[in-house]
Order: structure tokens, then sequence, then C-alpha cells
């Protein structure tokens, strides 16, 4: 992630690994499907942005063989050093939105879920295509909360009704902390605009499984300080909601996620 005190969701609360696992369980086999796609092999020079946790950083390690070199960076590399990481990933602390890139031109790079939550978006987005190889792919993963706002699609009853206004009540507090919550939307033009060729974009959206309630049940945990200091929510009716979310009466969705990939011309 970025230095900046902006960041919502504080990687180093214990929360935190829950959320990296959810994450990896909802998206990794979407994820590791455009590597695949891409054309991502054996002897690439990969770097991952904002890695959070080991889940992609041994994906992509997987991918490239002892030919290979994976770069792992986060400005918070607790998450990434806490275990020893695969062979051939490197990890190195760095902040996407403030520094410059690495040395080493990359055959690909790849951010999931990161640029939404960094305030000079533009200024990343360009160091990341800057550090392409000619020929070198760049994947952009990221949500777009304002385009499927709700936590639960089927609001039938109240439990459902109070975790659509809890998930209004989190993105009130993401916007206010510079969150794009339109920002998935915007990649593709964004990469054409970088002089990237051969743009293309999907999105992948869990409507909803196990891993959804262990990522809503952290992530409101991360946030019920400043949700009930805000008045965004009491206390009772986050315990209502997490009581709800831990009997499995809710069918918890996530944002869109957008993937956006686009070529280095040769």
């Amino acid at each position: 992630m970025t230095e900046d005190d902006g960041y919502l969701l504080d990687n180093r609360q214990a929360e935190a690994g829950e959320r990296f696992d959810a994450l990896a369980e909802l998206f990794d086999a979407a994820t590791f499907r455009h590597f695949d796609a891409l054309g991502l092999t054996s002897g690439h020079r990969a770097w991952e942005v904002g890695a959070g946790g080991l889940s992609v950083p041994r994906g992509l390690a997987e991918r490239v063989g002892p030919e290979g070199h994976v770069l792992a960076t986060d400005l918070d590399t607790g998450w990434l050093t806490g275990v020893t990481p695969p062979p051939r990933v490197e990890v190195r602390r760095h902040d996407v939105g403030r520094d410059e890139a690495p040395s080493t031109a990359f055959d690909f790079v790849h951010a999931r879920l990161v640029l939404v939550h960094v305030t000079d978006r533009a200024r990343a987005l360009r160091t990341m295509a800057g550090a392409l190889r000619p020929g070198g792919v760049l994947l952009v993963e990221d949500a777009d909360p304002a385009l499927q706002p709700l936590l639960c699609l089927d609001e039938y009853g109240p439990e459902q009704e109070r975790a659509n206004r809890l998930r209004r009540a989190f993105r009130q507090l993401l916007a206010e902390r510079g969150a794009d919550l339109s920002y998935g939307r915007k990649l593709p033009r964004l990469l054409r605009e970088l002089g990237l060729e051969q743009v293309e974009a999907d999105a992948y959206f869990p409507v909803t499984s196990p891993a959804g309630a262990v990522l809503e049940a952290a992530t409101v945990r991360q946030v019920r300080g400043q949700l009930v200091d805000r008045g965004l929510a009491d206390d009772e009716e986050i315990e209502r909601h997490l009581a709800s979310v831990a009997a499995g009466r809710l069918d918890l969705a996530t944002s869109p996620m957008i993937s956006a990939w686009g070529r280095r011309p040769a």
C-alpha cells in the first residue's frame, strides 16, 4: 500500500491476515487465470505491487519457475516476511504512490485491490507502466464499489437491510479517506492513455461464499471503531450484523473486481 494515512484498512491490524486469506480464496483463481492467459511463463521477471500477503507472489513464482524472479513490494511487508517467502520471491518495502520504480525492467507487473486506496493513483499507474520492458504486460485489478454498492443483493428482510446500511457507511469512510469508488471502470481508458496496446478488461463478481462472510466479518471488526466514532453505526447494530454473518443467514456479495490489462509497445 502507500504511506498515506488515508488507508482505511490498516495492514498492521490482526484482521488484515484474515482479510488477505479471504481475498485469496475469493479472487486468486480469477487472477491466476489472467496470468496464464496473458502469457506469464518460465523465465519471466514479475513485480507484484502492494502484495499484502504471499498468495499472489507464490502464484507468480510457480509460473516463472527457477529461471524467473518475482519482486513483491508493499509499504508494510510484515505479512510478506512473517513466514519464509517462496523461492524466487524477493520482498522489498516500496510505496508505489511516491517511490521511483525498481531499476529492473519487468516482463509482467500486477496490482490487485491496491490503487483504489492510493492518493496519487495516476503516479502509481505511471510507475508501474514505466517498469515494463518493451512487450511487457501490465495487469491491474481493482474494485468498483459504485458500480455495485450492495452487500446483500436480495434485500428481503431487516438483516439484509442492516447489512446494506452498514455497507453504505463503510463506503462513506472509504470516500472520506480519498478512495475512488468508481476507479475500476476507468482502468481500460487509463491504460490506453499511458500508451499501452491491446488493452482489454473483464470483471469478476462473487455473489455469495463462505470466504465472503469471513471477509465481511474481518472488515467490519477493523473499521468498527471508526463507524461508531463517526456516528455511522452503533455497537448494537454492529453486533447484530456480525451475528447474522456468523450464522450464515446472509448472502454477501463483493464489489466487482475489474481486471484490465495492456502491453507496452515493443
